[in-house]
């Protein structure tokens, strides 16, 4: 196994892959979300795109055999193993607004827009360039009305996803700052990346 990087709770890390390298996100502790946006690492107005995705997939729920498209309708990344099988593409990265509005929460709080922008920053990226966010085991729930609910992930200790790169990538993953979306505590997110 190759080195193991590890984003420690309620922040986040950019990092480069190559087109045909194998990013593995694992959840070491169980009940832990990853939110991650990809950019065409040669033009950043290409990005990953939620609306492309679950369109050309023709699914809202995205597991083992779908790809992640862009923006500009090409392949970014395919899942290519899943073992927790559970991941949303619906919900924007949470935010400082997110816990002011929803949860009428005073004072700072930690977000994935924020870690996103902060990690991003460095490569020219501005915060409202920062795409919806495929949130790696986050378990998002809707009825036959459409009511959203966000339960706690499914995702056990160990639990991981593969990807493989479709083109040449900028990636950003977080370990997700919001309460409900992990089951009420904070983990860390690990990763690692092999040639394919």
């Amino acid at each position: 196994m190759s080195n193991i990087c590890t984003i420690e709770r309620q922040s986040g890390k950019a990092f480069y892959l190559k087109k045909g390298e194998i990013l593995t996100v694992i959840d070491p502790e169980g009940m832990q979300v990853s939110d991650m946006v990809l950019f065409n690492s040669s033009d950043f107005n290409e990005k990953i795109s939620s609306g492309k995705s679950l369109d050309f997939e023709e699914s809202i729920l995205l597991t083992t055999g779908n790809f992640l498209w862009s923006n500009r309708s090409r392949k970014m990344m395919e899942i290519i193993e899943d073992t927790n099988g559970r991941n949303d593409f619906l919900l924007a990265p949470c935010s400082q607004e997110t816990f002011e509005i929803m949860y009428s929460y005073e004072g700072f709080h930690p977000s994935c827009l924020d870690n996103l922008a902060k990690n991003l920053a460095p490569m020219g990226i501005k915060q409202d360039d920062i795409p919806t966010a495929f949130n790696i085991f986050m378990n998002v729930q809707f009825d036959e009305k459409g009511k959203i609910s966000v339960l706690p992930p499914t995702s056990k200790a160990g639990d991981y996803i593969k990807f493989k790169a479709q083109m040449d990538l900028l990636v950003c993953l977080t370990a997700c700052s919001a309460e409900d979306s992990n089951g009420g505590s904070f983990k860390p997110i690990q990763y690692f990346i092999t040639s394919a």
